[in-house]
């Protein structure tokens, strides 16, 4: 590839947005690597390279504007001659590109979520299909995520991630467990299994919910000691997995349950497909079956029509359930959904009150959870080592979006990317400070 700068060429991968997208981003650079390119993620700004790739979210306003600003930034910076070539990539491209191309003829080309094989040819690497599953990971060495389905056939009215990533499309056991293996082999400890919906798994290719075989496979493989479950939907949950979680040691107690509302009626205008007892009734049935599972999940507010009665049942609802952790979202209008169809007519403050609301009981839940925890010893994996402190996680507790547990670094030494058996000695609502045992 010719560009007007005469150093070596050095590709610089700048990911915004989900877990999916670090996904994609590393094998993006295992097929760049292995082409022979220089590749950093997000490396910093005096060593960032000539040629960046932007990896965007489109998924709702706030993620979507912080793609666009990073598209501008490095727009500007190709005027300045800071940088040679700016290639944008992900959802926001999938969903927004020829309006992208119209109002940023600076960016040298846009692609979307299913054109690596065009995006390598546009950086001069070959698609090199022996690679399956070969990733040059950018999550520290002891946990990566595995990406087990693509698209989403679900029809919520609120989404747009069909509109950006397709239909649902699992990925074979076999292919799974040969990239888990590599993944081990390479020090990986911890496995998150990731999809737009983990409760499809197997339907297309298997004709049947496969999660539980799925992970029957996965826990044999040597040298995984954790396999943890993200973004299951709730209707037609396969219930065979719970008794495999509460039988197999290397499954994590938790998951992560995204249920977006609980109102009969905003769920049916979601098109959810579930109701309030239903979900109540799965919950519990989650909470019998596996006796002190982590549950997370998210939530929406302000979604149109929304009405205070409809946000009281929701409050009640997070006060009755005591989820472990939550995460709150303010609803966002998105053209093209189902929903866009009707009027977005709660207030924007009042959406944000809302969203407040629900987290501030939230971390009054949390904290009295974390009291629990005190004086209990918990198998932790140490993620990193941050200031005066090593910060590790349990097995309730996903990176990134959960508590950490932070042990004095200045009176303990612990090696990252290992396990320690770590005693709880103090709490906060998003924190635990602990000891080695």
């Amino acid at each position: 590839m010719r560009t007007k700068s005469l150093k070596k060429n050095k590709i610089n991968v700048i990911t915004l947005g989900c877990s999916k997208n670090i996904y994609d981003s590393e094998v993006l650079m295992g097929q760049l690597r292995a082409s022979g390119k220089e590749v950093e993620h997000e490396a910093p700004a005096e060593s960032e390279g000539n040629i960046i790739v932007i990896n965007t979210c489109g998924f709702i306003d706030n993620a979507k504007a912080e793609s666009v600003n990073m598209i501008l930034e490095y727009a500007d910076k190709k005027e300045k001659g800071l940088v040679d070539k700016v290639f944008v990539t992900g959802c926001l491209s999938e969903r927004y590109r020829p309006d992208l191309e119209k109002e940023i003829p600076n960016v040298d080309q846009f692609f979307g979520t299913t054109e690596l094989p065009q995006l390598l040819k546009a950086l001069g690497a070959d698609y090199k299909h022996e690679l399956l599953g070969e990733r040059l990971t950018t999550t520290p060495k002891n946990y990566a995520y595995l990406k087990i389905a693509e698209g989403c056939d679900r029809p919520c009215s609120f989404c747009a991630i069909p509109l950006m990533r397709g239909k649902h499309v699992s990925q074979t056991i076999e292919k799974l467990v040969k990239e888990a293996e590599g993944l081990a082999r390479d020090g990986v400890k911890e496995l998150i299994l990731i999809a737009q919906d983990l409760t499809y798994y197997g339907l297309d290719i298997y004709k049947k919910r496969n999660l539980g075989e799925l992970l029957e496979a996965l826990v044999k493989v040597e040298g995984i000691e954790w396999i943890r479950l993200h973004y299951a939907f709730p209707t037609g949950f396969p219930m065979d997995v719970l008794e495999i979680m509460k039988r197999e040691p290397k499954i994590c107690n938790y998951i992560d349950i995204p249920l977006q509302h609980i109102s009969d009626s905003i769920l049916k205008s979601m098109r959810r497909g579930t109701t309030q007892e239903k979900t109540t009734k799965l919950l519990k049935e989650f909470r019998a079956a596996v006796p002190g599972m982590a549950i997370r999940t998210t939530l929406i507010v302000g979604y149109p029509g929304e009405t205070q009665e409809d946000f009281n049942i929701l409050k009640d609802f997070v006060q009755e359930m005591k989820f472990d952790r939550m995460g709150c979202f303010a609803y966002s209008h998105e053209e093209n959904t189902h929903a866009y169809l009707l009027e977005d007519d709660v207030p924007d403050n009042v959406k944000q009150d809302r969203a407040n609301e629900i987290m501030e009981l939230q971390s009054q839940i949390s904290w009295d959870l974390n009291q629990e925890k005190v004086g209990q010893i918990f198998k932790c994996i140490i993620d990193r080592k941050e200031g005066g402190h090593f910060v590790g996680r349990t097995e309730f507790d996903s990176p990134d979006v959960d508590n950490e547990v932070l042990i004095d670094a200045s009176k303990h030494y612990l090696k990252t990317g290992d396990f320690a058996m770590i005693k709880i000695i103090e709490a906060t609502e998003f924190d635990l400070y602990g000891e080695p045992v």
